[in-house]
C-alpha cells in the first residue's frame, strides 16, 4: 500500500519540460535552466511528496532568481565602505575600461616585439613604469598580493634548501622570521602563517604580540633563516603598551647578516595619503625600498586603485630570480589585467590620480554630498507618503584593509518605511536591478552617498520609488 502511494505521488511530479514551459523566456542559458530544473525535481522526488503544480513552480522561480541574483553583475554601494572587498574592491578608472575594451576585443602585441618583429616579453612597459613609480631598479607582477608571498617565500625557501647538505635535509626547514604582532588574517579567512607554510617555508615567530625588538629578529637568525619578513598591519592597528623595530633597523641586521629582508605593504598606497587629506600615513613602497627593504609586495585593487593584482618591487637581480621560478608562470597576470593596471599606473605617473575612482572618492567634499542628498531627499519626500526620508550622518572607510583608524565625515539617506520593516525594504532594494546595497543603523536604512557616484543618484531615486510602491 505505502509503495502504491508513492509510485502515485512520483507520477504526479511534473515533467522537466512541462515546467520549462510555464517558465516561459528566462535570461538564463537553457542547458542551466535544465539543470536546476531537475535537481529540484529530484529533491522533490526524494522527500516522497507531491507539492500542487503551482508550489513546484514557486520554487523553480524562487531557485531561478537566486541563481540569476548570483551572475557578476554591478551593483550600487551604500555602504560608505570604498575599497569594499565583497564588491570587488576599487573601481578601475575610465581610462582603464577603455584599455580593457581595445585589448580585450582584439589581438595585441601581449608578448610581440613590435620593433624587432619577434616574441617579446609580456609586461615589459608596465614593470619598467611600476619600477620607476616605486623608486626600485625593477619591478613585476602575478595575479594577486598573496601569490606574491608566496612566490618571494618558495624562491627565497628553496634557495635555502639547496644550500643545505643532503644529511641535514631531513632535519632542516627554511625558516621565515616574523613578528607575532604581524601574523596578520587577511580576508577569507587566510593567514599570513598559513601562506608562508604553504610556501615550504616554516614560521618563525619572534617578539610578543605588542613588543618586538631587533634583538628578537637577531636572536632568531640561524642557518635555517630563509629570509625576514616585515608584514604592515593594514586591516588593524594596536597602540598602548607597543615597540617595534623600524625597517631601516631590521634591514640593516638583514644586511650584516646576509639575509633577504622583504615587506608586505598590503594596501598598495603609492600616493602619501596625506596628499589625500588623511591623517594617519600609509608606508609608500618608495618608502620602504628607501629604508633598506630588497623587495616590497602589495595589491594592486586597494589604494592603488586598479585591477586586482600583486605587484612586486626591489632589487633588479631579486626580480629577475623570481620571474624565473616555474611558479611565476602559474601566477602571472593575463592581457586585460596588464591593460587595466598599465593605465592605471601611467595615471599615477601623470600624476592625474583625480580620474582613479578609488582615490578620488576618499577626497568628495562633505557639502557636494549633502547637495545631492537635497535633491534626493527632496524628489523622493513630494511623491511618497508611505516613508520617513530625511539627510543623516555616516563616517566612511577606505576599507578593504586599509587605513583601519581612518574615517571621513560623510552624508547619508535615512529611510524609515511605514508599511514594511527595515529588512524587507533592504530586500527589495537589494533585488532592484542593479542591485542597491545599503545598512540598518539607529532604525534606520542608511545609504551612504560616500560610495554612491554621482551619475547613479537617478537610479538610487528609481529603486526607493519602486519599493515604495511594491
Amino acid at each position: 500500500m505505502h509503495d502504491r502511494v508513492k509510485s502515485r505521488a512520483r507520477r504526479q511530479i511534473p515533467a522537466v519540460n512541462r515546467i520549462l514551459d510555464a517558465v516561459g523566456h528566462c535570461d538564463l542559458p537553457r542547458l542551466v535552466l535544465v539543470d536546476l530544473v531537475r535537481r529540484k525535481l529530484s529533491e522533490i522526488r526524494a522527500a516522497r511528496s507531491a507539492p500542487k503544480f503551482e508550489s513546484i513552480m514557486a520554487l523553480v522561480r524562487r531557485s531561478i532568481d537566486e541563481l540569476r541574483a548570483s551572475r557578476l553583475q554591478p551593483i550600487i554601494n551604500g555602504t560608505g565602505i570604498i575599497i569594499h572587498t565583497n564588491f570587488g574592491r576599487a573601481p578601475l578608472a575610465s581610462k582603464a575600461i577603455r584599455a580593457l575594451n581595445e585589448i580585450g576585443s582584439a589581438y595585441s602585441n601581449l608578448e610581440y616585439d613590435l620593433a624587432t618583429g619577434e616574441r617579446g616579453h609580456r609586461g615589459a612597459y608596465v614593470e619598467n613604469a611600476l619600477a620607476r613609480l616605486c623608486g626600485a631598479e625593477s619591478a613585476t607582477i602575478v595575479n594577486n598580493c598573496a601569490a606574491a608571498l608566496v612566490l618571494i617565500t618558495r624562491h627565497f625557501a628553496r634557495q635555502k634548501l639547496d644550500g643545505f647538505k643532503p644529511s641535514s635535509l631531513r632535519r632542516s626547514k627554511p625558516e621565515v622570521i616574523i613578528s607575532r604582532g604581524e601574523l596578520v588574517q587577511i580576508g577569507g579567512g587566510f593567514r599570513i602563517g598559513e601562506i608562508l607554510e604553504a610556501s615550504s617555508a616554516q614560521v618563525r615567530e619572534v617578539g610578543a604580540t605588542n613588543k618586538t625588538r631587533l634583538e628578537d629578529y637577531r636572536r632568531a637568525i640561524r642557518k635555517e633563516t630563509a629570509l625576514i619578513l616585515k608584514v604592515h598591519r593594514s586591516n588593524f592597528f594596536m597602540s598602548g603598551f607597543v615597540e617595534s623595530p623600524s625597517s631601516e633597523e631590521i634591514s640593516a641586521l638583514a644586511h650584516k647578516r646576509r639575509i633577504p629582508f622583504v615587506e608586505d605593504l598590503g594596501s598598495g598606497a603609492v600616493v602619501t595619503t596625506g596628499e589625500l587629506g588623511i591623517a594617519d600615513h600609509e608606508p609608500t613602497p618608495a618608502e620602504a625600498l628607501k629604508s633598506g627593504v630588497d623587495l616590497v609586495c602589495f595589491s594592486g585593487d586597494k589604494l592603488f586603485g586598479g585591477p586586482q593584482a600583486g605587484i612586486i618591487a626591489g632589487k633588479k637581480r631579486l626580480v629577475a630570480a623570481l620571474k624565473r621560478e616555474p611558479l611565476f608562470r602559474a601566477l602571472r597576470c593575463d592581457k586585460l589585467c596588464l591593460a587595466a593596471l598599465q593605465s592605471t599606473v601611467d595615471l599615477h605617473l601623470n600624476h592625474a590620480t583625480a580620474g582613479i575612482p578609488a582615490l578620488a572618492l576618499l577626497q568628495i567634499p562633505e557639502d557636494e554630498l549633502r547637495a545631492r542628498a537635497a535633491e534626493i531627499c527632496d524628489q523622493l519626500s513630494k511623491k511618497y507618503t508611505n516613508l520617513q526620508i530625511a539627510i543623516g550622518r555616516g563616517a566612511a572607510k577606505a576599507g578593504g584593509g586599509t587605513l583601519p583608524k581612518s574615517t571621513m565625515p560623510s552624508v547619508t539617506i535615512d529611510i524609515v518605511p511605514k508599511k514594511s520593516s527595515l529588512a524587507d525594504f533592504a530586500a527589495t532594494l537589494r533585488a532592484w536591478n542593479p542591485p542597491v546595497i545599503g545598512y540598518i543603523a539607529g532604525d534606520r536604512f542608511k545609504l551612504d552617498l560616500h560610495t554612491i557616484f554621482p551619475q547613479q543618484d537617478g537610479l538610487v531615486i528609481q529603486a526607493i520609488s519602486a519599493a515604495c510602491t511594491k
